[in-house]
């Protein structure tokens, strides 16, 4: 039994995945922190790239 604890807490299998959620934890608070901001720029944005024809 303490060798497979002492196994499994050298093991490093897991460690991409933790480090997947850890970022995408982090890039969901800075989404929600600036969350206006990044709604006014993505509108300007899409007037920008998207202005309709003139007639």
């Amino acid at each position: 039994m303490k060798e497979l604890l002492k196994r499994f807490w050298t093991e490093e299998d897991g460690m991409g995945t933790v480090e997947v959620i850890i970022i995408i934890a982090v890039l969901m608070a800075v989404a929600l922190i600036f969350k206006d901001g990044i709604t006014k720029f993505v509108t300007n944005l899409m007037d920008t790239l998207f202005v309709p024809p003139e007639v």
